[in-house]
């Protein structure tokens, strides 16, 4: 049963039907994604994906973390992935771990040793070039950049951000927000209309990413442009200089990397297919919750 287009977050009921005929009745559809957030989500899973990888081949180049102004070499870093002659270290803070064969030392496909801390698998370029890395980082920065400004835009106007992305006020208690931390750990996923709206989670998650974690990215990026030092210096004393500004732009890779595994497990576990068709075509088929022990028959 298809029913006409409607917002995510209204409401869509199928006419009542008693018995065997209401087993029998596909169950119903809604149109859960118009076609701006479909065109914005796949955007931005293709040009994440590929700033990403060529951020590490950037990060490459210096695989140390600073706080303030400057850093090198022999300055203190909170974070740094190194190497020896045999084994590779990944150390935050006074904690240091072994990562040998993952980061720092490890071998290509060619069975090469190599002391990158990102291995080719993880990067953009496979091998090593510092160049072609920013090429690539820069380029999609600019396709993130002008995606995010068009889609905030279309957002706004069209009313996406307040119909659907608004936290209400009930949603904010702590008993709703830990009824629905408690069943997301039960992996109870909602049913029927519930289905076909955002729950406060979905919605605190998507906030974080939209209006946090990508402007922090923007941001962050922008900051350390010698150019955009040039015409706009104050950013770089708001974030606390060239070296924070670079740590903060790793730390929100790492939320958005963290925000990427948390929703492919969502997705998996709620139901691929009627998932990734309703981001393809927009229509969901809303998942029907299953008879009690002891009903029908």
């Amino acid at each position: 049963m298809t029913t006409a287009p409607a917002d995510l977050g209204q409401s869509v009921t199928a006419p009542p039907v008693a018995g065997d005929a209401a087993s029998a009745m596909p169950p119903p559809r809604v149109y859960r994604h118009r076609w701006a957030t479909r065109i914005w989500h796949w955007t931005n899973a293709v040009t994440l994906l590929v700033m990403i990888m060529s951020g590490l081949m950037i990060f490459n180049a210096y695989p140390r973390l600073h706080w303030g102004a400057y850093g090198a070499i022999n300055d203190p870093a909170w974070m740094e992935i190194r190497s020896t002659a045999t084994d590779g270290y990944l150390r935050v803070g006074s904690v240091e771990v072994k990562t040998t064969g993952v980061l720092g030392h490890w071998q290509n496909e060619a069975g090469e040793t190599k002391r990158w801390a990102f291995p080719s698998w993880a990067t953009i370029p496979s091998g090593y070039s510092l160049a072609d890395g920013r090429r690539w980082h820069l380029f999609f920065a600019w396709v993130l950049a002008i995606s995010m400004t068009l889609y905030m835009l279309w957002s706004l106007f069209s009313g996406h951000i307040r119909r659907d992305l608004h936290v209400t006020r009930g949603e904010w208690s702590p008993s709703h927000l830990w009824h629905d931390i408690k069943e997301h750990a039960r992996l109870r996923f909602p049913t029927g209309e519930a289905a076909a709206r955002y729950n406060v989670l979905q919605k605190l998650a998507y906030i974080s990413v939209i209006f946090v974690l990508l402007p922090l990215m923007i941001l962050t990026g922008l900051a350390m442009s010698p150019g955009f030092n040039a015409a706009a210096p104050w950013i770089l004393d708001l974030l606390g200089g060239r070296q924070s500004a670079r740590s903060l732009h790793f730390l929100a890779m790492l939320g958005l990397i963290a925000f990427f595994v948390v929703h492919m497990v969502m997705v998996l576990l709620a139901g691929p297919i009627n998932e990734v068709r309703s981001m393809l075509t927009g229509w969901f088929t809303l998942p029907q919750a299953k008879p009690a022990k002891g009903d029908g028959a």
